[in-house]
């Protein structure tokens, strides 16, 4: 138990019953909707190009996404514990709860230190909206070994090599680019790696948009559920217009193609990539300011 000294010092705001309760039911109820599908189809074996990548490329499990978190510094005042959400980092202390800096590994606030630092690092840079999502096309160039061989491509081998050398290739995305295959590597104008993620990443690209639902639940529960919730459904956009813009057939998926090997196709990537840049921005901002948050409320305790 703490004292209330110390609790009085690490809560900034106190949430009724009835509205922590309420966000909670919100959380579950908006995420349920999309994930109990998905995860009645998974348990079928039925693929989903989709959500397969965001919970096989992305560590977090379903379960902890649907899982509310009020956010470091918030305090829930309930009548009956068994009505508080699951997770275990939540100190109670006669009728309220919350979440203690204490118990924030050193480890992951370093980690919070570093992310924050390349969020603003990205912010401040020019969008680019050149690349057209060409990156799950360089993952196929010249190879048999086909990441996704469950789905079919829409077009020949041959159409897409001829297409990906009829292009330049401008991956900026470390994550994206090291899945290029070997006769597409030396074709990127960059060279994305572990030491240049940082100076390499910028704000236009679909994947480092799609990276915010990453940064997020790196720091859960200490980030709140609104927050994690908002970059996830931002990612889950973000990877079908990564699928759509793809040589896979997905229209099996209810996905029609974006098709980038025409003008037409490649000013319809770049204007759902510009709008996924400008549903990003408020996100960022607000990962930045919990991060900084979480950073804050360690010193303090």
């Amino acid at each position: 138990m703490l004292s209330k000294t110390i609790e009085n010092s690490i809560i900034d705001l106190e949430y009724p019953e009835e509205i922590w309760l309420t966000k909670k039911r919100e959380h579950e109820t908006h995420l349920s909707s999309l994930l109990d599908p998905y995860l009645e189809k998974r348990s079928r074996q039925v693929k989903d190009p989709v959500l397969d990548f965001l919970f096989e490329y992305y560590p977090f499990r379903p379960a902890h996404l649907k899982r509310w978190s009020p956010g470091i510094g918030r305090s829930l005042l309930f009548r009956f514990p068994e009505t508080l959400p699951e997770i275990s980092e939540l100190i109670l202390e006669k009728n309220s709860a919350f979440l203690n800096p204490v118990l924030l590994p050193n480890k992951r606030v370093r980690s919070a230190e570093w992310i924050v630092k390349m969020l603003k690092n990205s912010s401040q840079k020019k969008p680019l909206f050149g690349c057209f999502g060409m990156h799950e096309w360089a993952m196929v160039y010249r190879t048999e070994d086909v990441r996704h061989e469950q789905i079919p491509l829409r077009l020949s081998d041959e159409k897409i090599n001829e297409f990906v050398e009829s292009r330049p290739l401008l991956c900026t995305h470390f994550d994206a680019f090291r899945f290029f295959t070997d006769k597409a590597k030396p074709m990127n104008k960059n060279v994305p790696d572990r030491d240049n993620f940082e100076e390499m990443e910028q704000p236009g690209c679909i994947h480092t948009n799609m990276d915010l639902y990453k940064w997020s639940f790196k720091l859960y529960p200490w980030i709140s559920g609104e927050l994690l919730k908002e970059a996830f459904l931002n990612a889950v956009e973000a990877r079908r217009i990564d699928m759509q813009a793809s040589p896979y057939d997905v229209r099996s998926y209810g996905l029609d193609p974006i098709r980038i090997e025409t003008e037409d196709g490649r000013l319809e990537y770049v204007k759902k990539q510009m709008e996924i840049y400008e549903e990003s921005k408020p996100i960022r901002k607000r990962l930045i300011s919990e991060l900084e948050r979480v950073i804050e409320w360690v010193s303090r305790s």
